[in-house]
């Protein structure tokens, strides 16, 4: 069953049931494109709801906007915010318009539930209108970024909830490795002792970082251009109304957004989304690394480091018996390597934009909102799946230290670099031991050497 309903460009059967209208169904139409909807990020759709909640209230308060009209508006909007219609936003998260066809999503929506809370029957637009009175004062040049950054920020939360979480499961490792001697190695070839604990607090520390760098990027989303209308002039908007807008939303949601102090500047710039990107593939970049590292320290069994044990998840092969493979930092690089391509996605959207707007947001946004999401999933995996069951090889690992020519390092200030190059040569070519060419050469006390080169020694300056 359908309603008609009609636009610009006429008339369109809508389904009856459904609370989005003409615009909405001419998007799904036409942008049939990655297939991923805008109702798989319900944090963006959140986002339009609050978005359109504060600008009721900013046109009310101007007295552009009837109680009535206003009250029913805000009621559909809290029922979108707590995920009642998620269903009825199918659009694909790529399409043309500058985001004009998400903006109208919402606007209908909320018009429809509205008119039913007002006692009209759905596309009864004359009692309540998507463009006359939902989006009232707006243009979706201002009000689909407000929507973005208010999704962005929250998502951010969310994305640090997780990312606290593996930092955590690291340090855990960290502490249960304390004890455990290992080689730690420069270019793939021996360095210095360490332990593994050093190691793994080590990634804990390095990923610690990134929570004040997301957080502070994130910060710039707090910058909004309601009350911009189409290119920042505010036209068709009522003096006062940017300000108060942002007030208003900063109400509702809890979070310090002010209005930009140029709107006409703000409503093209897209540089919060590429230096917010940025952070996320900083962040990639580490974690992929650390994977990297997770599959060489558990290569072997017997012909790799074989350092740690990754907790096996599955048959590695179908032809090679007993191959157990590191999938999960495996999946984890992949995800990594989609967010730095995210990344370049994010840069070329921003630099396309021209003139008094930047029309390629919605693939900025997805790129944003797609990055957070799979690595948001992609942490949890690798903390549930493989960090919190990695084990040690510690006898291995303490015996490759101490057959290790690179533990003559440590003899560098007691001998000089002259003597020790000449010790680790030959023991390289002989397969003699670093502790028994320097006693056969008398060049330091047997009880001098075994206090140099007691490994736990070398762990911190001395």
């Amino acid at each position: 069953m359908y309603r008609i309903e009609n636009d610009l460009l006429g008339d369109l059967q809508v389904p009856e049931n459904a609370y989005y209208g003409v615009q909405t169904q001419r998007a799904i139409e036409n942008f049939y494109i990655s297939g991923v909807k805008l109702n798989q990020y319900p944090q963006f759709i959140k986002g339009l709801a609050y978005v359109k909640w504060a600008a009721a209230e900013t046109n009310f308060t101007l007295g552009l906007l009837d109680e009535n009209l206003k009250n029913a508006i805000v009621a559909a909007a809290k029922e979108v915010i707590e995920g009642k219609f998620d269903r009825e936003f199918p659009i694909d998260m790529i399409q043309g318009g500058a985001g004009t066809s998400t903006n109208m999503n919402i606007n209908e929506v909320l018009a429809n539930r509205a008119l039913e809370i007002l006692g009209h029957q759905k596309g009864e637009y004359q009692f309540c209108s998507p463009n006359d009175h939902v989006n009232l004062s707006q243009s979706t040049n201002d009000a689909y970024p407000t929507a973005i950054k208010l999704a962005a920020i929250n998502s951010n939360n969310q994305l640090i909830e997780h990312l606290i979480l593996l930092i955590q499961s690291f340090r855990n490792k960290g502490e249960e490795f304390s004890h455990v001697l290992k080689m730690g190695r420069t270019q793939l070839q021996d360095a210095v002792p360490m332990t593994l604990g050093q190691e793994f607090e080590a990634y804990a520390a390095n990923l610690e970082e990134e929570i004040a760098r997301l957080n502070q990027n994130s910060n710039l989303f707090l910058e909004i251009n309601m009350g911009a209308t189409a290119i920042g002039t505010g036209l068709n908007a009522a003096p006062g109304y940017a300000k108060l807008c942002a007030e208003n939303l900063a109400k509702i949601t809890g979070l310090p957004f002010v209005s930009a102090p140029n709107l006409i500047e703000a409503t093209p710039d897209t540089g919060s989304y590429v230096i917010y990107s940025s952070a996320l593939k900083r962040m990639a970049i580490k974690i992929s690394k650390i994977c990297n590292d997770l599959r060489l320290l558990s290569s072997g069994p017997r012909c790799g480091f074989n350092e740690i044990n990754l907790p096996p998840m599955q048959p590695g092969s179908s032809i090679m018996p007993g191959k157990v493979n590191p999938v999960i930092p495996e999946v984890m690089n992949q995800v990594c390597f989609r967010v730095i391509g995210n990344d370049l996605t994010v840069t070329f959207a921003a630099e396309a934009g021209q003139l008094q707007l930047n029309v390629m947001e919605p693939v900025l946004i997805y790129a944003i909102l797609e990055s957070m999401a799979l690595l948001t999933n992609g942490m949890d995996t690798l903390r549930e799946k493989c960090i919190d069951g990695i084990t040690a090889n510690e006898e291995h690992c303490r015996s490759m230290v101490l057959n290790s020519i690179g533990i003559v390092t440590a003899l560098n200030p007691h001998i000089g670099y002259k003597n020790s190059t000449k010790i680790a040569k030959e023991a390289l070519e002989t397969g003699k031991s670093v502790y028994n060419l320097v006693l056969e050469y008398n060049i330091l006390s047997k009880e001098q050497l075994d206090d140099i080169l007691n490994p736990e020694n070398m762990l911190a300056p001395k």
